[in-house]
C-alpha cells in the first residue's frame, strides 16, 4: 500500500483527494493536515510514502514545509498541488525537495498516476509548468534587492517611501525599477507587479 499524507488549507480540496485515494486497491490515507506546521508534526507520526503539499497556506507555507520535512527525513517523497504554475514557485519547491509539481486543475486527470510514479522514485512535472519554465528557462534572474524592491511596489509604496525602508537612494531605487522592469519585459511598474505574482517571483 502507498501510504499518503495530504496538506492543504482548504477542506473542500482535501475531501476530494481522500475520495480519489480511497477508490484506489493500492492507496491509503493515513493523515491530513490543514498548514504547513501540521504537516511536520504528521509527517513524523506517520511517516507516510507519499505527500500532497499545497503551497499557499498558513503558519507555515508549502516551501518551507517541505525543507522542514526533508531536513529530517531526506528520503520524503513530496507533490506539491498547487494553482500556480509561476517557474520561480516551481524552482523554489524543487530546489526544496519536491519530487513533483502538478496544478489543483489536473487532479482527476494526473494525481493518482504521478503519486505511483512519485512512489517508484520517479520525479514529475505537468507539461504546463514544464512549459512555464522553458518560457524562462534564460531570463535574467532578478537580484535580492530587486526583489526586496518588486514587493514594495507591490505593497503600492513610491520610489521615494521604498528609499527610506531600503536606506538607499530614491535615484538607486530609480536604477532598481528600470532593470526590474528590463528582465521582466514589463512597459510599467503595475506590469511588473503582475508579472512577478504570477511568476511565484513575489506574493501579496
Amino acid at each position: 500500500m502507498i501510504r499518503v499524507l495530504s496538506v492543504d488549507d482548504h477542506p473542500m480540496l482535501r475531501d476530494g483527494i481522500s475520495g480519489l485515494v480511497a477508490s484506489q486497491p493500492d492507496m491509503e490515507l493515513v493523515a491530513e493536515a490543514s498548514n504547513g506546521r501540521e504537516a511536520v508534526e504528521k509527517f513524523r507520526m506517520h511517516h507516510p510514502d507519499v505527500t500532497l503539499m499545497d503551497l499557499q497556506m498558513p503558519e507555515l507555507g508549502g516551501i518551507d514545509a517541505i525543507s522542514a520535512i526533508r531536513g529530517e527525513f531526506p528520503e520524503a517523497r513530496i507533490i506539491v498541488l498547487t494553482t500556480y504554475a509561476g517557474d520561480v514557485q516551481v524552482k523554489r519547491a524543487i530546489q526544496a525537495g519536491a519530487r513533483a509539481y502538478l496544478l489543483k486543475g489536473l487532479l482527476r486527470k494526473e494525481l493518482l498516476e504521478t503519486i505511483r510514479a512519485v512512489h517508484a522514485g520517479q520525479k514529475h512535472l505537468s507539461s504546463e509548468v514544464a512549459a512555464e519554465i522553458a518560457e524562462h528557462v534564460l531570463d535574467d534572474t532578478l537580484t535580492s534587492r530587486e526583489i526586496e524592491v518588486l514587493r514594495l511596489i507591490a505593497g503600492g509604496n513610491a520610489n521615494k517611501e521604498i528609499g527610506v525602508r531600503l536606506s538607499i537612494t530614491e535615484e538607486t531605487v530609480k536604477g532598481h525599477v528600470k532593470n526590474i522592469l528590463a528582465k521582466l519585459e514589463a512597459n510599467d511598474r503595475t506590469h511588473a507587479v503582475t508579472i512577478g505574482l504570477k511568476r511565484g517571483i513575489i506574493e501579496l
